[in-house]
């Protein structure tokens, strides 16, 4: 009986050896990944030559259309961009939206869209075009783009 008790508090003693080691490795990984993140971005800062910019990264905001309404309404400036088909825009868009087909994207936003900080208020169909495109402006160094999803959601009137 002894024995069996003893040879149980050997088995639970040895678990919790192997848990409390395996935890210390994982602990140790992450901070040595959160380490080496660090090192990159000091890194890239560095080398950038910008150690001390106190202006954030440039991001997509993704807001709903109430937001876009919201924001259309305030009286500050901003360009409203449609990344639809030229036949999609046709059939009904929001007024006063810019034309944009993502397809085009690229080799318009230079000529259309001129002001790299102007607000950019970006929508398709459902969503799936504005986000594309909302990464593709980032990319090109716009730096304030909000993206809201589709005009399927807009509750707002539509032009022809």
């Amino acid at each position: 009986m002894m024995i069996n008790r003893k040879l149980k508090m050997r088995n639970v003693m040895m678990v919790l050896t192997i848990m409390i080691l395996t935890l210390g490795f994982f602990v140790g990984c992450a901070n040595e990944v959160e380490n080496q993140a660090s090192e990159a971005s000091t890194e890239a800062a560095e080398t950038s030559g910008d150690t001390e910019s106190t202006e954030p990264a440039a991001v997509i905001n993704t807001i709903d259309a109430e937001k876009a309404i919201e924001m259309m309404a305030s009286g500050e400036p901003y360009v409203l961009v449609d990344v639809r088909t030229k036949a999609e825009y046709d059939e009904g868009h929001i007024e006063g939206a810019l034309l944009l087909p993502l397809d085009q994207l690229e080799t318009l936003a230079e000529s259309q869209l001129k002001d790299k900080d102007a607000t950019l208020l970006i929508y398709c169909r459902s969503g799936n075009r504005s986000a594309q495109a909302s990464a593709l402006l980032l990319e090109l160094g716009y730096t304030q783009i909000f993206d809201f999803g589709g005009i399927m959601d807009w509750p707002g009137e539509i032009v022809k």
